[in-house]
């Protein structure tokens, strides 16, 4: 290991990659085609939702900010991914670094708090549909959605501000794609306890509130279905709210994991897998899932390519 003085400290070295070159170029490529496909399909959603004034309602506002914050995710991480496959360039700043940990961090807060939004908005529109719109005001979506970015921020600021005050001695390798918190207490040569703890408690009582306020929703919303007297409305319902909740619990089951826990139980190889699965997966699911199989959505998309075309 490079053994480093505690005044020098300024760059990482993320090893998370393999060194194989044959398989470099395959992740390479692999990471490229996933990271345009969730750029396209984000992208895509923000346009027909913007275009559309029949897609000016709070779910689709809601489902904007889901596909802004599906954008910036991947943003954050996957392009320094593939330069290090690509070029072989794993040195990272220290100053680049707190600033990677502190966004990421802050668009996953932000998507774990608007999921629960959301769901909020859904059990709303299923369960009281009269009182939808007088309940889901302009207004009230507008204080949620700016909320749950400001929570996001502080949340994020607290966890940059208590690694990056942290002393870093006697290796500089990052084990993982991106800097993260787990990796980052490992190479500590200060006492992380107290950090930990406030890590553990902030991170369990937000993510786990979250994650109650959207099953509990859910559990109601299903209810709701099951209530109905078509099966045809049933059977819909189910495929859309069941797709939705596999999403959510999906994101939020490998963040609680990644977080939620000591640092004495990291394992790199497990977590480089479950960061995948939040951070490069759950972005190009979300547009599939939510949008893109939503029939609203999709005559949205063919008017707005109509419009093209005649513009052309």
């Amino acid at each position: 290991m490079q053994s480093i003085n505690l005044s020098t400290v300024s760059e990482f070295v993320l090893v998370g990659l393999s060194d194989a070159p044959e398989v470099r170029f395959l992740l390479f490529v692999l990471f490229l085609i996933i990271y345009l496909a969730t750029m396209a399909g984000n992208i895509t959603i923000l346009v027909a939702i913007s275009k559309d004034t029949h897609l000016h309602n709070p779910m689709y506002f809601f489902l904007s900010n889901l596909s802004l914050l599906d954008i910036l995710c991947p943003t954050i991480t996957v392009p320094r991914i593939l330069g290090a496959l690509l070029l072989e360039n794993k040195v990272i700043s220290f100053t680049g670094c707190l600033f990677q940990l502190f966004f990421l961090i802050d668009v996953v807060g932000t998507e774990i708090f608007l999921l629960a939004v959301m769901a909020y908005d859904r059990y709303v529109a299923i369960c009281h549909p009269l009182k939808y719109l007088n309940t889901m005001s302009l207004k009230l979506c507008a204080h949620l959605a700016i909320g749950t970015w400001v929570v996001g921020f502080c949340n994020s600021l607290l966890h940059t501000s208590l690694i990056f005050t942290l002393f870093f001695c006697n290796s500089n390798q990052v084990d993982q794609y991106y800097c993260d918190i787990p990796p980052l207490l490992g190479l500590s040569c200060s006492s992380t306890y107290s950090r930990e703890l406030v890590i553990l408690m902030v991170a369990g009582v937000l993510g786990i509130g979250a994650f109650v306020v959207t099953l509990v929703s859910y559990i109601y919303i299903l209810l709701a279905i099951l209530s109905m007297k078509s099966f045809e409305s049933r059977h819909k319902a189910f495929s859309t709210c069941g797709s939705h909740l596999a999403v959510v619990c999906l994101f939020y089951g490998t963040t609680i994991c990644t977080y939620v826990r000591p640092s004495s139980t990291y394992s790199p190889q497990r977590d480089r897998i479950i960061s995948m699965l939040y951070g490069i997966l759950t972005p190009l699911l979300n547009p599939i899932i939510y949008s893109l199989r939503n029939k609203e959505v999709r005559c949205a998309l063919r008017r707005v390519i109509s419009q093209v075309r005649r513009a052309l």
